[in-house]
């Protein structure tokens, strides 16, 4: 099996060799393309109104001074387009995907462009337990219980166009409950947190913060999975298309 590794927090982050040895766990044949330096929250997004730069850093190691897409995208195009990969691994991220991150997550839109290419794709991230851990973060779940997680997911076939998202809580590994598949869940946005506060010069700035998250009758999404010590596994799938609405709109013409 031949493998593209990337992520979203660069190249020489933690996550991503974590990532690498439990890769090995699978194959012999790991490739890495990352972005050169951290790209959290890039989403989908490409480099289009200047040139990216490609950097071989070692055999079989490459990164691109661009978005995880653009990574994904160079390796598939470019660097193994004569033998493209078997399956895409994104992350470890350094914190949560969780809900609609997946729509901000350069990790999970790393891992949305190789299935896009018709590739099996399925993007990691380890959940902490508090706000300015920076690079103290510790990846012990996600170490412990990722060979356990991904073995099933790469013995069966996955469907076209498809990924998984898979999120470890922020718990020591014999802390963790199990493994939970689950609904992607959807935070109360009513209720979002933007801290204001003024620079040096006098000039206002903000942070935007994560709302709570909107608790459902058995706890069924990764949301509630995580909160619950689970690590959670949710199936997504790239076709938008609300299915009710087509009916609904096409008798408004």
């Amino acid at each position: 099996m031949r493998i593209l590794l990337t992520n979203d927090d660069g190249v020489n982050a933690s996550g991503l060799k974590l990532l690498e040895r439990i890769a090995a766990h699978f194959s012999d044949d790991v490739w890495i393309v990352a972005p050169t330096e951290e790209q959290s929250g890039a989403g989908h997004s490409l480099t289009l109104t200047r040139p990216v730069r490609l950097r071989k850093l070692g055999e079989r190691r490459f990164c691109v001074t661009g978005t995880p897409t653009d990574a994904v995208m160079m390796g598939l195009a470019h660097i193994m387009k004569e033998a493209r990969p078997d399956l895409v691994l994104s992350g470890v991220n350094r914190g949560a995907n969780l809900g609609e991150d997946v729509t901000y997550s350069g990790t999970c839109s790393a891992a949305m462009e190789g299935a896009l290419a018709g590739i099996p794709a399925i993007a990691l991230s380890q959940a902490y337990a508090k706000e300015g851990m920076g690079d103290t973060v510790p990846f012990a779940a996600a170490e412990a219980w990722a060979e356990r997680v991904l073995g099933p997911l790469l013995a069966a076939p996955m469907p076209p166009r498809t990924l998984v998202n898979v999120n470890f809580p922020a718990l020591a590994p014999d802390a963790v409950k199990g493994i939970r598949v689950c609904r992607q869940g959807l935070r109360d946005y009513g209720r979002l947190r933007i801290v204001q506060r003024t620079d040096p010069r006098g000039y206002d700035y903000f942070w935007f913060g994560l709302g709570p998250a909107v608790q459902t009758p058995g706890h069924e999404t990764d949301l509630e999975a995580i909160a619950d010590g689970y690590v959670s596994v949710t199936p997504l799938h790239l076709d938008l298309t609300h299915e009710p609405g087509l009916a609904r709109i096409a008798a408004l013409y």
